[in-house]
């Protein structure tokens, strides 16, 4: 958080927050730095709540076990189902609910106290989880149309062939580059200026109230306000970023089943 430093003056958010010193095991392959730690307690946090609501599962549900249901079948039936169809959503479901609610947790570490900073707000999960719908909707197609999934993806039918030196790059860089970086760059984006707008609302807010004292003290009681309203947002920030990144990698795999293929 950007505090008053020996000189007294304000100072605002750096991006060397997203690249913290190491922790654990400096300069090895295994290096550990709060982000790291950070993205462990919001898989664990996952594991654990799921844990606590199916552990015992009854027929008459109990309250734990109800919320992990509804949060169950908000990704099957709105997502899954709902673009794939019974049959193969039912097929990519496990796929799409670990990537809702990772990307979920991960987002949401950038409200909690003391955490501070999503997980998504390094490039390393966003590229990941980009490289693992990329993958799925490849698979998807190459299941479904062996041997002409790829043609038919840069060589539409019905396009006369003299179009094709223009329409098949095309398709290349929208269908296979763009896709998954459009993917991490969205997420990634999202929670980077999130992040740098909560430090900067509250590091003012502190800025005010302790350093610059008298009077400024009413601008920190705006800056705390706008800091509370945003935060407000990035609860629904993190949980739309989820649900858009989760629709998209149904979007790209219900296409790569199409029949047109």
């Amino acid at each position: 958080m950007p505090l008053a430093t020996d000189d007294g003056q304000f100072h605002g958010p750096s991006i060397e927050e997203f690249f913290p010193e190491a922790i654990f095991f400096p300069g090895t392959a295994f290096e550990i730095n709060r982000v790291i730690i950070i993205r462990f307690i919001a898989v664990a946090a996952i594991l654990i709540l799921f844990w606590l609501g199916t552990r015992k599962m009854k027929l008459v549900p109990t309250r734990g076990q109800s919320i992990a249901e509804m949060a169950l079948d908000f990704v099957r039936v709105n997502i899954a189902e709902d673009l794939l169809g019974k049959k193969d959503g039912k097929r990519f479901l496990p796929i799409l609910t670990t990537i809702f609610f990772m990307v979920l947790a991960m987002n949401l570490t950038g409200i909690v106290p003391f955490l501070n900073l999503a997980g998504t707000s390094v490039i390393g999960v966003p590229l990941v989880l980009a490289v693992v719908a990329y993958v799925t909707f490849i698979y998807a197609g190459i299941k479904k149309h062996p041997g002409a999934f790829f043609k038919n993806a840069l060589f539409p039918p019905g396009v006369p062939k003299g179009l094709y030196i223009i329409v098949t790059p095309i398709e290349l860089l929208s269908t296979f580059i763009l896709r998954p970086v459009t993917l991490t760059l969205r997420l990634l984006m999202n929670m980077v200026v999130g992040h740098l707008l909560l430090v900067l609302f509250f590091g003012a807010t502190w800025f005010f109230f302790f350093t610059a004292g008298s009077w400024f003290a009413l601008f920190g009681v705006g800056t705390l306000a706008f800091g509370f309203v945003f935060t407000l947002f990035e609860i629904l920030v993190a949980l739309l970023q989820a649900y858009v990144f989760t629709l998209l990698t149904a979007v790209y795999t219900q296409l790569a089943l199409a029949e047109e293929h």
